[in-house]
């Protein structure tokens, strides 16, 4: 970038929320500087093992104690391997403290963690925006489905949704590519589980990998090497769609290796006038200047920044009047699920290392009355492979043995379930003025426990799955129950949470602080519940919409 310090706007981060916003930003014509912590990573050129063998790899994929050691919290993930490591911090270079067991997982480079996320897509519904003021869990959301409808409809048409219609009230549909289709077993179980159980619906994941050739990018070649970085674009990244848009632009700065220590807040004008940043290489402080901020350093960092954007107007933090910033933290639950065997269709197998499998949306708790103990519900996610050399014992020696790897096993299905989680208050981030990193900060503390409704919402998850196999006709059904690591499932929301009133929120319908009318936050501090689909899209359109507003309003002289 040029050693230019004012801009129209700063957005804070370059994962798939900031990404979208510096696209957008750039797009309708603001001079736009994104700020990334991390290292440049560009796309193709910095995707060192996209192409890479098994064999190729030291330990051939596996997990070994060197990556423990190195990275206890991130390796402790199942999508961490020797592949992609390079792609998530190093725990040791980057504390955090503990105060109750939760897994904080980032990736510090350009692209955030767009480049190993799990890409699954799946819109809000009218129920999920509703929820709030239906069961008073919590306060209600600002806005309705209805409000960021056309949202979803213009980001997917960019990305690129692989799915397939199936006019279900409580996952409406997306702007879909042409689906991953369900191999045979899961299309097998889709048909029984519609015949024995009634508003249940088994459909192929929504995902954000390209069947076909989409906006210059793809498609998908089904090597399942995604979090590796993907040569080919056949998913959607930061780095392979919306950072190349917004740099297409000519309005488009990027700072790597800036860490933001805090915003500058002007009482006089009462708005941001800017962000204080220190490189992480030589640690010298820097200011950037702009008309107006978007904080995308995701749910967790960016609260840590608000908190430690302290002034005398603002003690406890920035925009921090109604407290509410850094709690209310969520993070949905996995790591619970249920295996099967299936006898028949065994003479047919599948073609290439499909990235694609199932998914039953939320069946319980669906009208105004609880039907359940518990309130709200859980997703399904599956898959149905054959079995390989890695599932079955084999005995034998020689060329006997290698011929009998080789031999598909029986067909295996996984289900899991991902649930939602209530926004407590108790489960929060705060700042440990003891105990600074590197760069001088401090660190942060992480409060998180699941609630009895989270528990028992597990609980039924596994129940209903279980019912489902066996009337499907598995075989040999066992059940899972691993005692999950908060922060696992890598979906954490919920700490500058969106609201109509700002005595109990951070921002409002738009994303903008109460408080500060010229920062807006859009990556998953906004979320005012957590709802069961994976959140990734509803991120993308909040962003696209809120800017949309930003601009005009710094058009009309609002801002």
């Amino acid at each position: 970038m040029k050693e230019t310090i004012e801009f129209d706007a700063i957005v804070v981060g370059s994962g798939i929320s900031g990404g979208w916003a510096a696209k957008e930003l750039t797009e309708k014509g603001l001079k736009t500087l994104v700020l990334e912590r991390g290292r440049d990573v560009r796309h193709i050129r910095d995707y060192p093992t996209a192409q890479m063998a098994p064999w190729e790899f030291k330990t051939r994929l596996f997990k070994d104690k060197s990556f423990r050691d190195e990275s206890p919290i991130q390796s402790g993930i199942f999508q961490y391997n020797e592949g992609n490591k390079h792609f998530f911090v190093n725990d040791k270079k980057h504390p955090y403290i503990q105060q109750d067991p939760f897994h904080w997982i980032r990736g510090y480079q350009v692209g955030g963690r767009s480049l190993i996320w799990g890409r699954q897509c799946y819109r809000w519904s009218p129920i999920d925006f509703e929820a709030n003021a239906k069961d008073g869990a919590s306060i209600d959301w600002p806005i309705r489905y209805n409000d960021i409808e056309k949202w979803y409809s213009y980001v997917e048409k960019f990305v690129g949704i692989s799915g397939e219609k199936a006019n279900i009230k409580q996952l409406p549909d997306s702007e879909f590519l042409p689906p991953i289709p369900m191999n045979c077993v899961e299309s097998h179980f889709s048909k029984e589980v519609a015949k024995n159980f009634d508003g249940r619906n088994v459909i192929p994941i929504r995902l954000a990998n390209l069947t076909k050739k989409h906006n210059d990018r793809g498609p998908c070649m089904y090597q399942n090497r995604c979090d590796r970085g993907c040569v080919y674009g056949g998913y959607f990244s930061s780095n392979s769609a919306t950072i190349p848009a917004a740099d297409s632009t000519g309005n488009l700065s990027l700072r790597p290796n800036s860490i933001v220590k805090e915003v500058l807040y002007d009482p006089k004008t009462k708005k941001a006038i800017g962000v204080k940043v220190i490189d992480q290489e030589t640690k010298k402080e820097l200011v950037f200047k702009a008309k107006i901020i978007f904080l995308n350093a995701s749910t967790i960092a960016t609260a840590a920044i608000l908190l430690n954007s302290k002034s005398e107007h603002f003690p406890d933090g920035l925009g921090n009047s109604s407290g509410q910033i850094g709690h209310n933290l969520m993070d949905h639950f996995s790591t619970t699920g249920t295996v099967a065997e299936y006898d028949g269709f065994k003479e047919f197998y599948y073609s290439g290392r499909n990235p694609g499998g199932i998914y039953i949306p939320r069946f319980h708790n669906l009208n105004n009355e609880t039907d359940k103990t518990y309130k709200r519900g859980y997703a399904i996610h599956g898959k149905a492979q054959r079995q390989d050399w890695e599932d079955k014992k084999v005995d034998g020696f020689g060329k006997d043995f290698k011929n009998n790897l080789m031999k598909p096993g029986k067909w295996q299905i996984w289900l899991g379930a991902i649930g939602e989680t209530l926004p407590y208050f108790h489960n929060r981030i705060e700042l440990d003025e003891n105990q600074k990193d590197e760069w001088g900060i401090p660190l942060l503390k992480i409060h998180f426990r699941y609630g009895e409704n989270e528990i028992t919402l597990r609980e039924d998850s596994i129940n209903e799955s279980e019912k489902m196999l066996e009337k499907a006709g598995f075989k040999n059904i066992r059940s899972f129950r691993s005692e999950l690591v908060p922060g696992s499932t890598i979906h954490e929301m919920g700490t500058a949470r969106m609201g109509k009133d700002p005595k109990t929120s951070v921002l409002n319908a738009f994303n903008q602080m109460h408080d500060v009318k010229n920062v807006f936050i859009t990556d998953g501090s906004c979320m005012t519940s957590s709802a069961s689909q994976n959140p990734s899209l509803t991120y993308m359109a909040l962003t696209a919409r809120a800017c949309d507003f930003a601009v005009k309003q710094l058009k009309e002289g609002i801002l």
